[in-house]
């Protein structure tokens, strides 16, 4: 009976789940927290790698692993190995400024609309957090450390990399054996989604010369062992090992709602989108991976229930105790600016107040069906650049409110799958150590799912839209 196991290092813990390489039935578990900041130490992943490994009873007895993690961080390699400086992570906004000028520069040599050219090349418009203007913003502000970056991963490769043995004093050959996968290539600014190579230019105008890059691997190509001889992985990007987590497949629409809102789909096709609203990822599976991020997800929820100073179960029950529509109290949820649309100095505003509905029950509606429309937007977004939607999958932590359920699937106008909650990247990495293993997917039977299908307010839609516009 061959062991599996996944890891999810995101930004702010670290998951292991080990598997049942066959069956996929979950054996043990493990997590630990990561340090907080959007500068982090990657000796700190490592860390609570090894914690979570502990914490599940070890992994000896693996015959492979995969590891799944945040996007887009920059982590920066001299010459024998070592980590140059703390890595910056996806949501360090320093870089900004660098992906403006990415832009304006684009335009000013190329002969296109700058985000045409970048959308076109790489299939994301740069902004803040990618790592090629990471590395625009090293080269310009610590030019020493740019100087001395002699190979550039990324979180989930620097990992991959430390179990099979590598780190500080490893040299070149170190560096050579650095591996990574499309998903998490396709979001640094400087790898075609469509072409399947890096863009050496990118890295001339960024970092001012061209370093040492992690071969891309295919879906189920592993090159790398531990030292005890265990297989590991491609690994993915967070994103693209959730949606391998829940089986999703072409024409599904993922709906993510934590801390922030997060609507990718499966595509066959690649996608190009000039607005910036729509990243063209690539998946883990050979497929794409269109992706549309908000700002604004489970927090809006959570200040709102810290007004009216209840929990988020009771908040739940309030607005399942108000009508779709909230009585005409409409939220627009830019509490935090926002991305989709790209509003960065945006905030938070409510409308349509009355005497008559401006009560806990229908403010509790409103907070709900605020973050569904905003979530329909970046639906809408994706629907544009041409992807079909078969079926929505609705996860994350938020997606355990029955509130929020209805309100997806009323907004959108579809029925809405709900799995039982899981640690679903750190599945989706074990399933790709799994295929690793095997050399093909497993069919795992998915988790219980349960499916919501409310009626279709469309009206909800276009309140918001309204309210939102006054906003922009």
């Amino acid at each position: 009976m061959p062991l599996v196991a996944g890891v999810d290092s995101s930004t702010q813990s670290c998951k292991i789940v080990i598997r049942d390489a066959e069956s996929g039935a979950v054996l043990r578990r493990g997590t630990a927290r990561h340090a907080p900041g959007t500068e982090v130490d990657p000796e700190s992943w490592w860390t609570a790698l090894q914690a979570v490994v502990t914490a599940a009873g070890g992994i000896e007895d693996v015959a492979a692993i995969a590891v799944s993690g945040q996007q887009h961080g920059m982590v920066c390699l001299d010459a024998d190995g070592a980590v140059v400086r703390p890595a910056l992570l996806w949501n360090d906004v320093r870089s900004a400024a660098a992906a403006r000028a990415m832009i304006d520069d684009a335009a000013a040599s190329g002969g296109l609309d700058g985000a045409e050219y970048w959308a076109r090349a790489t299939g994301t418009v740069p902004v803040a957090s990618i790592t090629a203007a990471k590395l625009r913003w090293l080269a310009e502000n610590e030019p020493e450390n740019a100087a001395r970056t002699a190979a550039v991963c990324l979180p989930h490769d620097w990992l991959s990399w430390r179990l099979a043995g590598y780190g500080p004093g490893s040299g070149a050959a170190g560096l050579a054996a650095l591996c990574t996968d499309r998903s998490d290539a396709s979001g640094t600014g400087y790898w075609s989604p469509a072409t399947g190579k890096y863009l050496p230019e990118v890295l001339e105008q960024t970092l001012g010369h061209v370093p040492v890059l992690p071969r891309v691997l295919g879906p189920l190509e592993a090159e790398l062992r531990t030292p005890a001889g265990q297989l590991i992985g491609a690994g993915s990007g967070d994103n693209a090992g959730a949606a391998l987590g829940v089986g999703a497949e072409v024409g599904d629409v993922v709906v993510s709602v934590g801390t922030s809102g997060t609507v990718f789909a499966v595509s066959a096709a690649p996608t190009s989108d000039p607005t910036g609203l729509v990243a063209g990822f690539a998946d883990a599976t050979g497929h794409y991976l269109p992706l549309v991020c908000t700002l604004n997800g489970s927090r809006v929820l959570d200040a709102t229930a810290a007004l009216l100073n209840v929990d988020l179960p009771a908040l739940t029950e309030l607005a399942q105790a108000a009508g779709d529509g909230a009585g005409g109290l409409t939220m627009v949820p830019y509490f935090e600016g926002e991305r989709t649309p790209n509003l960065p100095d945006a905030t938070g505003s409510l409308h349509g107040m009355t005497l008559q509905n401006f009560t806990p029950e229908n403010l509790a509606r409103a907070a709900v069906e605020a973050i569904a429309c905003s979530l329909a937007d970046g639906l809408a977004a994706l629907t544009a650049v041409g992807t079909d939607v078969r079926r929505v999958i609705l996860v994350g932590g938020a997606a355990r409110s029955a509130a929020l359920q209805h309100a997806v699937s009323a907004v959108f106008g579809l029925p809405v799958t709900v799995p039982e909650p899981d640690e679903y990247v750190a599945n989706g990495a074990a399933k790709q150590a799994a295929g690793v293993l095997a050399g093909s997917w497993p069919q795992w039977a998915q988790s219980g799912t349960s499916t919501v299908e409310a009626a279709p307010a469309p009206e909800i839609l276009q309140r918001y839209r309204a309210a939102a516009a006054t906003v922009r």
